[in-house]
């Protein structure tokens, strides 16, 4: 098999405007320039080095029919998934975007300009068409339909682009390779036929068995080639699943593996994603790559029920493997089998044959609580990278959110909390009052929706910073709206424990309560917009607790408190 890329010539813009680079570099700093997005700036990378050859830019309107509707370029040629520039009606107007303009991207974390676009047409997608047709469901459940509909611009910009810089990458620099390096460092290693395997989740025994049998099988040499880009929300962080991956090379015969990084922002797209997969392998210089059971599946929809079957994506693969050019290996799920001490296809195994087994799901609780990991299941090697990535529960940080009406107690609660975690002694202890994040992080605030929104939101900020450190937040603004609340939960839980405790003190206590006469100054009028007068209190729907201070005492509360830690683990001897 001829080892040519998509469409037949690799279309590296490094290398096409190498020659340009020093008067678009002069041109981008007289034109108006986007701060790219995350998947925005993965998008433009694989672009502009090749790996999504043949394009030259993102879609315009036409090709972007194409490739919704059936998988086809203006060309002809094959290409699954739409890769469009999203942008704002406020954007349009600001940048005077139309056709014939020409706009700079910058990539946000550096100021960096890396390409310019030229502008050939802006047009409004029909969303639901997009998701019905490249994701098969509308349901918001799936990750790439919700980005879609959530965080996708409502307009799309395409457009050829020309490659100005190169994005600065500080992280395992040796193992990122363009497609065209990786095409000349086959050349070099002497491989001419090469095996490719795509994750992005950790790695175990049981893929290193996978692994070795495809390319024992296909007679090649095998490339690791996770994605380090976007991938689906709650993943393994790329830095310690690469940390995994450099763990297990060594678990290979030397001379048998690579590790290569591919900066791509994955849409869970199925058995799209798993033709778009084999397309951009094939730029990279690969002669098979490998499809195991629900290839970039993202699981359940929001009936219980999986958005793909186990083996579409092989399906659809097959379908079109001579228009994709490159040899697809189908694999099934290996499993243990404990009597012979070897991993094999689950459909290779004698029925009544013993076999074991570990779910993501029992792996990541194995981690929390500090549970053994068989070594069966997993290199030693990998699960202490893994243990120091997710540490067991007690070393864990957690917020507890107190949310409730002025003088509802919260704060005396929240002080007495404060103590009795400062006794115990195992993390250091952050609190944050209301009145004290008003004059400290939102002194410029009003009391709008909208800002008191935004003061919730710089208060799970903190939170979920102390909580990633390992530390203990008490937070105790009122809170009052729920959504708010539930974003809060959102951005902490992320690196720990998040307890939202609603302090239910009645109004008519919470008046008798206030010693600054706050009440009585918004019930006369003096006082605008006071929550739980003339300014509305949500009541939470997900409390973690509910406790007032007009029928407990403070000292039980906290225990309760206490108690509900001890119970998951965060309280404790290490």
């Amino acid at each position: 098999m001829a080892n040519v890329p998509h469409g037949g010539i690799l279309k590296d813009l490094y290398i096409r405007d190498a020659d340009k680079q020093p008067a678009l570099l002069a041109e981008s700093e007289k034109l108006p320039t986007v701060a790219l997005t995350e998947r925005q700036l993965c998008d433009l990378e694989l672009i502009l080095n090749g790996g999504f050859s043949p394009l030259e830019g993102f879609l315009n309107e036409k090709d972007y029919t194409g490739v919704v509707e059936k998988m086809r370029l203006t060309s002809g040629l094959l290409w699954s998934m739409p890769i469009t520039f999203d942008v704002s009606q406020e954007q349009i107007n600001a940048l005077r975007i139309s056709a014939g303009r020409r706009i700079a991207l910058r990539d946000p974390r550096d100021d960096n300009v890396l390409a310019i676009l030229t502008v050939e047409d802006v047009y409004r997608p029909d969303k639901k068409k997009e998701a019905t047709l490249v994701f098969g469901d509308d349901d918001l459940a799936h990750p790439g339909v919700k980005y879609l509909h959530q965080t996708t611009k409502e307009f799309y910009v395409g457009g050829p682009v020309e490659a100005v810089n190169r994005p600065n990458h500080y992280d395992y620099v040796s193992n990122r390779f363009t497609p065209t390096e990786l095409r000349a460092h086959f050349k070099k290693l002497q491989w001419t036929r090469v095996v490719a395997f795509q994750t992005r989740n950790p790695m175990h025994r049981a893929h290193r068995e996978l692994t070795v049998r495809a390319a024992r099988a296909r007679k090649a040499h095998l490339l690791i080639h996770p994605v380090v880009g976007l991938t689906k929300p709650g993943d393994v962080d790329h830095y310690t699943r690469v940390r995994v991956y450099k763990a297990l090379m060594p678990k290979y015969p030397n001379g048998m593996a690579e590790l290569s990084l591919l900066p791509l922002a994955m849409r869970m797209g199925g058995p799209r994603e798993a033709i778009w997969h084999a397309l951009i392998r094939k730029n990279h210089g690969v002669t098979h790559f490998i499809i195991g059971r629900d290839h970039a599946g993202p699981g359940a929809n929001s009936k219980g029920e999986d958005f793909y079957g186990p083996y579409d994506a092989q399906k659809l693969v097959e379908e079109y493997k001579h228009e994709i050019g490159i040899e697809v290996v189908p694999f099934q799920m290996v499993t243990y089998l404990p009597d012979t001490d070897e991993y094999m296809p689950i459909d290779e195994v004698p029925p009544g044959t013993k076999t074991l087994n570990i779910s993501g799901t029992e792996l990541r609780r194995r981690l929390r609580l500090g549970l053994p990991i068989p070594s069966w299941f997993s290199y030693p090697e990998v699960v202490s990278v893994l243990r120091q990535a997710y540490p067991a529960r007690v070393e864990q940080g957690f917020t507890v959110f107190f949310t409730g009406l002025h003088a509802s107690g919260k704060n005396s609660i929240a002080r007495a909390l404060q103590v009795s975690l400062n006794e115990q002694g195992t993390r250091p202890v952050s609190l944050l009052l209301g009145e004290t994040v008003r004059s400290e992080l939102s002194s410029e605030l009003g009391f709008s929706k909208r800002e008191r929104d935004l003061n919730v939101a710089r208060i799970a900020f903190v939170a979920g910073e102390l909580t990633k450190a390992g530390a203990a937040c008490v937070a105790a603004p009122i809170a009052p709206f729920e959504e708010a609340r539930q974003a809060a939960r959102a951005t902490v839980e992320k690196f720990g424990g998040f307890y939202l405790v609603h302090v239910a003190t009645p109004l008519e206590e919470c008046e008798k309560r206030d010693l600054e006469g706050v009440y009585a100054r918004a019930r006369s009028g003096e006082i605008k917009g006071f929550t739980g007068i003339d300014d509305p209190y949500e009541v939470p729907s997900k409390a973690d607790l509910t406790v007032n201070v007009s029928k407990q005492d403070v000292s039980q509360i906290v225990h309760e408190i206490i108690l509900m830690l001890e119970k998951d683990g965060y309280l404790g001897l290490a």
